[in-house]
């Protein structure tokens, strides 16, 4: 009984085998692919991308002979193949089979050339499959590349220097300013730090930038993290900069500084009450965006920032612990969008003499922009001791913050929830021109409608005139509060 059972049951899988193996010329059977070109970014030439992946599909209802698989460039391409664990050895490979309803995958690499100019090259291959029954199926493979100074060993500045601008600095390791010398960035500086690579500063920097080429302090991946987000608009790419105690006079002009695990840190300074005339370093018409940790953390020293944005950062947008600070026309945006458990927009900390980081002596908010998601995004620690109060003061400022009528808050304007019957006032993000928070882009100006517009007050002493990016902050009814000036659209304006 067991045998005549057997035998029909060996029969049916020696057909289905037979079947299931069986392969086709058929002219009509084509290949299908997961994409018809495979796109690489325009990476730093020599070094290698990362991997793209493309599958191949036999839907057809036998199996396919592919005689060669090659790539049009040979020896010589740029890109490099593995198809199924076997590498294209000299761009080709011969006798593939794909079963019916199987796949092949397809694992392709790059390793841009030098461009040899100043100027992206751009390339193109092309990944042929020559199928058995005659027809030939084509993949194209593009990519670009950019040439940069490659620093593997990091980059130490010994004595004042100024760095190129024709290429990026692609730096390794970390890029450390000596106590006695002084690097100059000049506008179009582009320097791109590798993974826990840092700029440390122990004697000064100066960063020169300008509206059209502002100095970029960004991570070295170019490519997307996936289609439609690149590395370079994620976080915690490299590190930052620390500013080093002992080091004064460090000053940031037109300097976009984003995707960095924290923006800048100041440590503390030498002395138990830092003097006034000595800052550590000052901010103007910065950018510090996107980052994993603190925007700008500042522990017992000296500080002025001026047409500043510091927006979404992990840790806290400003940290500040002890010392004297001044921010006048600055955006505080803490719009963090990775996780709900982000820091304050803005943190003060106010501690006893002789502790980490002393006292906060003063801390001064004139025409600021200050909010973020949360209900509260500005706090305080030990802002008053037995025998001193912190000399702190929001002026003509727009505060996501409990509403509070003591003498240190001048004419500000409170970020809060809508009331019954302000249907029509925006709150928090609402205010901005672009919130993109898919491809986490940004534009923190100020909407037409929004209570930021006309805020800031000027007859402050010794404000500037324009804002972050040039704009005439007198040419309307009155300059807006934050580092960027309203402008009305072109048909806009047409109306009026």
């Amino acid at each position: 009984m067991r045998i005549k059972f057997l035998l029909p049951l060996l029969a049916l899988l020696a057909v289905a085998c037979s079947d299931y193996e069986s392969f086709s010329d058929n002219l009509g059977f084509r290949l299908s692919f997961s994409k018809d070109t495979i796109a690489f970014d325009t990476l730093v030439s020599t070094i290698p991308s990362s991997t793209k992946t493309l599958y191949v599909y036999n839907n057809n209802g036998d199996g396919m002979r592919i005689g060669t698989i090659q790539l049009e460039g040979g020896a010589g391409s740029h890109f490099r193949v593995n198809v199924d664990g076997r590498y294209l050895a000299e761009g080709i490979w011969h006798n593939f089979e794909v079963l019916h309803h199987d796949s092949l995958v397809v694992r392709i690499e790059m390793t841009p050339p030098e461009a040899g100019t100043n100027e992206p090259l751009y390339f193109t291959d092309k990944l042929h499959f020559h199928l058995e029954n005659g027809a030939t199926q084509t993949v194209v493979l593009t990519g670009g590349s950019v040439d940069a100074y490659i620093q593997k060993e990091g980059l130490i500045i010994e004595t004042d220097t100024t760095l190129l601008t024709d290429k990026p600095y692609v730096i390794y390791d970390s890029l450390v300013v000596k106590s006695d010398a002084t690097l100059t960035l000049t506008e179009g500086t582009v320097l791109m730090f590798h993974d826990k690579a840092a700029l440390h500063v122990y004697g000064k920097l100066m960063v020169q930038g300008s509206i059209e080429k502002p100095v970029v302090l960004r991570g070295d991946r170019m490519d997307h993290m996936f289609d439609y987000l690149l590395y370079d608009n994620t976080p915690s790419r490299w590190e930052g900069i620390i500013i080093h105690r002992g080091s004064y006079g460090s000053q940031l002009f037109q300097c976009d500084l984003h995707s960095s695990c924290f923006g800048i840190i100041c440590e503390d300074t030498e002395q138990l009450k830092p003097d006034e005339t000595k800052p550590s370093v000052t901010l103007d018409c910065c950018i510090l965006h996107n980052i994993g940790g603190d925007g700008l953390q500042l522990n017992n020293c000296v500080s002025n920032a001026v047409n500043t944005q510091i927006s979404n950062t992990l840790g806290h947008t400003v940290n500040i612990n002890g010392g004297t600070h001044t921010f006048v026309y600055c955006t505080l945006a803490q719009f963090y969008p990775f996780t709900a458990n982000r820091g304050d927009a803005l943190h003060l900390v106010s501690s006893e003499d002789g502790s980490d980081y002393g006292l906060l002596r003063k801390a001064h908010f004139i025409n600021c922009v200050i909010t973020g998601y949360g209900p509260d995004v500005i706090m305080g620690e030990n802002i008053v001791l037995d025998g001193f109060t912190c000399d702190y003061l929001f002026h003509h400022c727009f505060l996501n913050t409990p509403p509070d009528d003591n003498e240190q808050f001048v004419d500000c304007i409170f970020d809060q929830d809508k009331k019954k019957d302000e249907e029509d006032k925006l709150v928090r993000q609402d205010n901005f021109v672009l919130f993109d928070t898919e491809n986490f882009i940004y534009d923190f100006t100020p909407k037409a409608e929004s209570l930021i517009r006309s805020l800031a007050d000027p007859a402050y002493k010794g404000l500037p005139a324009f804002d972050r990016r040039g704009i005439n902050r007198l040419a309307d009814e009155g300059p807006d509060a934050g580092c960027y000036e309203y402008v009305a659209p072109a048909e806009e304006e047409v109306e009026q």
